[in-house]
């Protein structure tokens, strides 16, 4: 009876093993084939989860520079308030497409 329950449990743990074994080769295989597909798929150039990562610090500051200075000149240089929030807004407006066109980047 015990020499019965001993050749069980011996091919019930070859069984066990051979599954480990097939489930690890499998897991692999399974891991090897994701790395290749993201080896393999392309990545949208310049998204890395920061907000200004196109422009160098001294590009950023430069934008901020001109926008507040022409922020000024077109509040101290136009006396009618209506025309100057039509140029500030209209100035707010066009601030993106000319830090693209002289910047030559998007952001």
């Amino acid at each position: 009876m015990s020499k019965e329950r001993a050749r069980r449990r011996a091919v019930r743990l070859a069984q066990q093993e051979k599954e480990r074994a097939a489930r690890a080769r499998s897991t692999s295989r399974r891991q090897r084939r994701q790395a290749t597909l993201r080896r393999l798929t392309p990545r949208r150039p310049g998204r890395t989860g920061r907000l200004f990562v196109r422009r160098s610090r001294t590009e950023r500051a430069g934008i901020a520079v001109l926008a507040v200075a022409s922020l000024v000149v077109v509040w101290l240089a136009v006396p009618d308030m209506a025309l100057r929030l039509l140029l500030i807004a209209v100035l707010l407006l066009v601030a993106p497409a000319a830090v693209v066109i002289a910047l030559g980047r998007r952001t």
